[in-house]
Parts: C-alpha cells; sequence; structure tokens
C-alpha cells in the first residue's frame, strides 16, 4: 500500500505575487538573501504587503548553504517579531533556511512550554530561482560548516502552505544559476523516477518535469528574457518536487551534498556532474546478458523512449542514449563532465576520499536508491567522477 501527499496551494503565472495580498494576517516575518534587498527584488513582495496594510519585518542574513549559526540567529528574529506569517523570498539556500528557522522555533516554543497551543504560523515560499522544488517539498538541507557537512533534514511540518511561482521573478537570474539549478531539476525527478518508493503518482510527475527540462532548459540559458522557458522552468522545478518529496532521492543526492559541503561546488552543478556516472552504476549494465536487464536499467531506457531518444526497446540501448543525451546537455550548458575539470585538486579529493564516502553512505538519500551501494563500490564511483572519461 502506498501514500501520496500533494502539497501545498501553488498559484503560478506572471504576477501571481499580487495573491500576497489576500492573505489574513497582520505580521509578517520575511526570510530572504541580502541580494533580494540590495537589488529591489524584494519590493516585489513588500509592496503588496504595503497595500493590504500588513507590518512585516525583514531576517535578511541567508547565505548559500546556509549555516546552523545563521538558524539559530533567524530564530531568535523571528522569536522577537512573533507573525502570523512567515514568507520566504530566494533560491534553495532561503527557503531552506525559512523551513528551518520556522520548524525549530515552533519545536522549541512546544518544548519550553507543553500547554502552549500557538496558532500554525502561515508558510509562504516563493522561489527566486528554478531548480530545487523546496516549495512544495518536506526536505531541508542545512550546512555544518565546523565539519564541512550538509545535513538534509526531512519531515511533513516543514512543508509550506502556499507556494507562488512568478516567472519575473527568475528573469534575472544568470545562466549559469539557470543552468545548475536546471540540472538539479532534471536529478531530482530522475531520482524519483528510480527510486525505491517511486509509484504511478510520482512517475506522472517525474516524467512531465524531465520533458520539461529537456525541452526548455537551453532555451532559458540562452535567452534569460524568454518568459514562456523561464515559466516552464519554474513549474519543471516545483512538479519535480512533488515527485521526490513523495518518492525521495538517491545516491546522485547522496553524493552530492558531501561534494558541495567538502569542495565548495554548488549544490545543482555538482548534481549534473554526478548524474551520467550515477545513471551508468545503478543500471549496472555489466551484470547482466544482452537481453536480461535490471528493472532500473528498464526505467532509465523508459525515460530514453518518452524523450524520443530512441527506437529501439532494448533496455542497453536506452540507458546509453539517456546518458549520451544529459552529457551533450550538459556540454550545452557549460557544466563541467568531472570533479578534476571543476578544479577539485587531487591531493584534495584523495585525502577526504574515505571520508566522503563514509558520509555518502549514511546519507537519509542512500536509502531509496534502486541499488544499495557498498562502501568499495560507491568509493570507485566517486573516483570515476573525479576523472571522467
Amino acid at each position: 500500500m502506498g501514500n501520496f501527499k500533494v502539497g501545498p496551494n501553488v498559484y503560478f503565472g506572471v504576477g501571481k505575487l499580487e495573491k500576497l495580498r489576500e492573505i489574513n494576517c497582520k505580521k509578517v516575518f520575511i526570510v530572504t538573501d541580502p541580494f533580494m534587498v540590495k537589488s529591489g527584488a524584494i519590493n516585489q513582495v513588500t509592496d503588496h504587503l504595503d497595500a493590504a496594510k500588513i507590518n512585516y519585518k525583514v531576517f535578511s542574513d541567508i547565505v548559500p548553504d546556509p549555516p546552523l549559526e545563521i538558524v539559530s540567529k533567524g530564530i531568535k528574529a523571528m522569536d522577537e517579531f512573533d507573525p502570523e506569517a512567515v514568507i520566504t523570498l530566494g533560491g534553495g539556500s532561503a527557503i531552506d533556511a525559512a523551513k528551518a528557522i520556522s520548524y525549530f522555533r515552533n519545536m522549541i516554543n512546544k518544548g519550553l512550554d507543553s500547554q502552549k497551543t500557538d496558532k500554525k504560523v502561515l508558510f509562504i515560499a516563493i522561489p527566486t530561482t528554478s531548480g530545487t522544488g523546496s516549495e512544495v517539498t518536506s526536505f531541508s538541507v542545512i550546512t555544518d560548516k565546523k565539519f564541512n557537512v550538509k545535513y538534509p533534514l526531512v519531515d511533513e511540518a516543514m512543508v509550506p502552505d502556499m507556494a507562488i511561482l512568478d516567472a519575473n521573478l527568475v528573469k534575472t537570474a544568470p545562466n549559469f544559476i539557470t543552468a545548475d539549478t536546471g540540472m538539479d531539476v532534471l536529478t531530482h525527478a530522475i531520482e524519483a523516477y528510480v527510486s525505491t518508493e517511486s509509484s504511478d503518482y510520482s512517475d506522472a510527475l517525474a516524467e512531465k518535469a524531465i520533458k520539461l527540462v529537456f525541452g526548455y532548459l537551453e532555451r532559458a540559458y540562452k535567452d534569460g528574457n524568454d518568459l514562456e522557458a523561464r515559466e516552464k522552468m519554474h513549474n519543471a522545478s516545483c512538479i519535480a518536487g512533488m515527485a521526490f518529496t513523495n518518492a525521495s532521492l538517491g545516491i546522485n543526492h547522496s553524493m552530492a551534498h558531501i561534494i558541495g559541503g567538502r569542495f565548495h561546488i554548488p549544490h545543482g552543478k555538482a548534481n549534473a556532474i554526478l548524474l551520467p556516472y550515477v545513471i551508468e552504476y545503478n543500471a549496472n549494465l555489466k551484470e547482466f546478458n544482452r537481453n536480461e536487464y535490471s528493472d532500473t536499467a528498464k526505467k532509465y531506457a523508459e525515460i530514453a523512449k518518452f524523450l524520443n531518444l530512441t527506437s529501439s526497446n532494448n533496455a542497453r540501448e536506452g540507458v546509453k542514449s539517456l546518458i549520451r543525451a544529459i552529457c551533450t546537455l550538459k556540454r550545452n550548458l557549460n557544466i563541467q563532465s568531472s570533479l578534476k575539470e571543476a578544479k577539485v585538486e587531487r591531493k584534495d579529493f584523495e585525502s577526504n576520499l574515505e571520508d566522503i564516502v563514509n558520509i555518502a553512505i549514511n546519507d537519509g538519500c542512500t536509502k531509496t536508491n534502486p541499488r544499495y551501494p557498498n562502501p568499495t563500490e560507491l568509493k570507485e564511483v566517486f573516483k570515476v567522477v573525479y576523472e571522467g572519461k
């Protein structure tokens, strides 16, 4: 017996930020990053709150890969303001931090006073990148700077109540950000599709997200003002988020979390570098005869088929054509094909190898990977990812 959660109310389309005028509250705590304030992007939110005569406080200390210290500071600021709603504006880092801030603040308050029955604080997520899908997921990734480790937190209580997808907010994203975040969307969707927790429901969403990425990511990368491509990628990000919050992910993300934390490679880029090698490992073609393949290889071949990458029903050809298409897409987006190309020093990689293998094995995403790796296997995958081919 399966389970599938639909998630928050999602308002999508150009100009949908006007929904903020309809929220029924007097005090809003806004979580964002300094760039949103400096660039004036935050005014697209605060103008609507001003029009609705809603009082607000802006917490704009969020940095990429938000550390525990920033979450702690945000909890204090939120507690002092005591809002009825939280609005988070930004990329995955801002939304993930806001989730952790809101979640732990609620947990702390309940712990301090067991009789306390606070009215739930309304949580609204407004993404400004098309990548993480964090606006509809129960996931939040927080960084422990001391150990250079990213911790994926998972709890249904972190799912926002409302998500607003307005393509106007992503028009100014630089092309390299568009590339990295777009490949994050593709990784979310493909990992959800082959996850041990996948279902007909999550597969339908993952399939649509994959098709949208292959149809629109290059367009959005080449012309940031292509509003149709921007809107389609924004939708793809959210749809993939709905897929993986139900089906979970796999070792692509387990490895990307520690690669990002240890070698300071942006999350989407880390996923993109890993994706062809992880598909090859999971499909495990070498272990099978010409006409006998794993269920995972067959699912990758299904992706190749619905993308019209191959007319063959042979799983081997399907897997290989999918890997080729992903490598071509990466080249067109100017994304490196190995950790060595991404300027990770060999001695730095080799001295960290044992540690990153152990951390990736114990990452929460590993348990739903379709092929469960042992440390020796995962070490070999990391080595191939470093060298490329």
